[in-house]
């Protein structure tokens, strides 16, 4: 009886030490590499992906031209199909959307791509390769599509 006691104390202890060392809130998710800042390949734009809840999305911060040359304002979304969002200010648009992370297949899937020069929404899913994005953009199914590449914008810190 002694051995048992001493036995299920053991796989008890292992179980605890275990559910620290394994606990998956603590080991950062393989969908957060995407995380950071990214410039489309036309150098127009910066845009910020962020973590809300369990979904990824992006974010206009920079914009190459970010006046207007007509009226020297902010450029908004004029192209936009809903005429109420035309006045909406392009930096800060959230043009990525309600991205999930696909372990399986090493994307983030689900989600929309707002392409603000064209006013359209696309179907979009992300790859990530050497710290590259290839940004899929596309209608119905992926081979309708058009793929972007994006890179990191490594932020220098101030010493």
């Amino acid at each position: 009886m002694k051995k048992i006691n001493t036995f299920i104390s053991a796989i008890a202890l292992l179980l605890t030490i275990s559910s620290f060392t394994s606990n998956p809130m603590s080991v950062q998710d393989g969908g957060d590499d995407i995380i950071g800042l990214w410039e489309p390949s036309n150098g127009k734009a910066r845009v910020k992906i962020e973590k809300i809840g369990t979904k990824y999305y992006g974010k206009i911060v920079w914009l190459k031209e970010p006046l207007d040359p007509a009226t020297q304002k902010p450029k908004v979304d004029k192209n936009n199909e809903d005429e109420k969002m035309r006045n909406v200010p392009l930096r800060g648009y959230r043009m990525l959307k309600d991205f999930v992370y696909d372990e399986a297949n090493k994307e983030w899937s689900g989600g929309t791509i707002y392409d603000p020069e064209s006013g359209s929404l696309y179907n979009c899913v992300i790859k990530m390769e050497n710290d590259v994005l290839n940004i899929r953009g596309y209608v119905g199914v992926k081979a309708l599509g058009r793929t972007d590449i994006w890179k990191r914008i490594k932020i220098k810190k101030k010493s």
